[in-house]
């Protein structure tokens, strides 16, 4: 006996809440096209009027400026277009290293916000305090003072075991001359292992109860694998290790005064917003889940680990995107100490070229593409979080 319900057959009629969507739809696509279209073409013909050259050709010219930080090798007989690729790479790495940092920072200040230790309490209380409620312009002015003006000069740059070297030169630290790709890759696959035991244990526990280790068995899988990298690499042993010349720091490898002013500007900063994140998704937990934990007796560490934090997260999740949004978009502001990132090297390129609206257009797009990126995981990230009723 065929028990499935009969096809619905739609009808085209204005009587249809359905049928009315998508017209109302179709509109507001039609004006929007035709506002962008408005837009393009009266910038285009007063351009033309004005005799301002347009298009993106500009792009394989010869750039003709020197990059003080590159990431990949670059000479200034080479294009506007990989100018602005190296400037991409450089926004991109003050984005990752921040947020990586600032979530641990913000994270350690917003638990610390429940310590039971008065002074710890204290000191993240005026840590967010203090941070949050100064401009982020005048925090990344002051830290490039304090590399340019406070710290010694290069001849005589303060060390740490005649390995790490900080002054007004920057922050120079030994590197491995070969083998790293290797070694990185390793590292990389050990933090899938890793993130897979957790999810093991985690499991484990949610069946059993039996908890496992969450933290040494991870750390482990990273070292094994990142030793493998080092041995598929055949075992190099030689390191680029900094030097005190006479007169600067030489070798090893290097991060300027500029770079080092708008990462820690940025982190300390953003991590007091993300301090008060976390901070409101761990009070947003009841205090029945906080006393039920100690009734199974667990201590305070596995409490936050395993109860309290894993239902906070579903709080801390979206306003965090927003976090990482912001520290993507901030970082913007490095042109004010100098850091040649993307909008940096399109400013240089807008003065040489005359393409103004061609290089708006194209941080625009970078900083687009980035934040969607982000906002992408971190929703993917919120649904693989989310506390599924069973």
């Amino acid at each position: 006996m065929n028990t499935q319900p009969p096809p619905k057959n739609r009808t085209w009629s204005l009587n249809s809440r359905a049928t009315r969507g998508l017209i109302f739809q179709a509109i507001a696509l039609v004006l929007i096209a035709a506002g962008v279209w408005f837009l393009a073409h009266n910038t285009q013909e007063n351009m033309r009027i004005r005799g301002i050259q347009s298009g993106f050709d500009f792009l394989g010219a010869a750039a003709g400026f020197d990059i003080g930080e590159t990431l990949v090798p670059y000479d200034p007989s080479e294009s506007y277009g990989k100018a602005i690729w190296i400037g991409v790479l450089n926004t991109l790495k003050v984005a990752v290293i921040g947020i990586v940092l600032t979530t641990i920072l913000g994270v350690l200040i917003g638990v610390g916000r429940f310590s039971r230790n008065a002074l710890v309490r204290g000191l993240c209380y005026g840590y967010v305090e203090t941070f949050r409620n100064v401009p982020i312009l005048l925090q990344l002015l002051m830290w490039y003072l304090v590399f340019i003006e406070v710290l010694p000069a290069s001849n005589e740059a303060w060390n740490a075991a005649n390995l790490f070297y900080l002054s007004k030169g920057g922050f120079s630290f030994p590197f491995p001359s070969a083998g790293v790709g290797q070694v990185l890759a390793g590292v990389g696959m050990g933090l899938i292992a890793g993130w897979l035991w957790r999810q093991r244990i985690q499991k484990r526990f949610e069946l059993t109860g039996q908890d496992g280790d969450r933290v040494w068995g991870p750390i482990a899988l990273i070292g094994v694998f990142a030793l493998v990298g080092w041995l598929v690499a055949g075992m190099p042993m030689a390191w680029n290790i900094p030097e005190q010349l006479p007169f600067m720091v030489e070798g090893g490898v290097s991060a300027t005064p500029e770079f080092m002013a708008i990462l820690i500007g940025l982190v300390i900063y953003t991590a007091a917003f993300i301090a008060e994140v976390v901070r409101g998704g761990i009070q947003s937990v009841s205090r029945g889940q906080d006393e039920a934990a100690a009734a199974l007796g667990l201590n305070q560490k596995q409490k936050m680990n395993q109860v309290i934090l894993p239902q906070a997260m579903r709080v801390i999740i979206p306003p965090l995107t927003n976090q990482y949004l912001n520290l993507t978009k901030n970082s913007s502001l490095a042109v004010a100490v100098g850091y040649p990132d993307v909008v940096s090297i399109a400013n240089t390129t807008i003065n040489q070229s005359g393409r103004a609206v061609e290089c708006i257009a194209i941080i625009m797009l970078v900083y687009l593409t980035t934040s969607l990126s982000t906002s992408a995981f971190m929703n993917w990230y919120n649904q693989r979080m989310a506390i599924k009723e069973r």
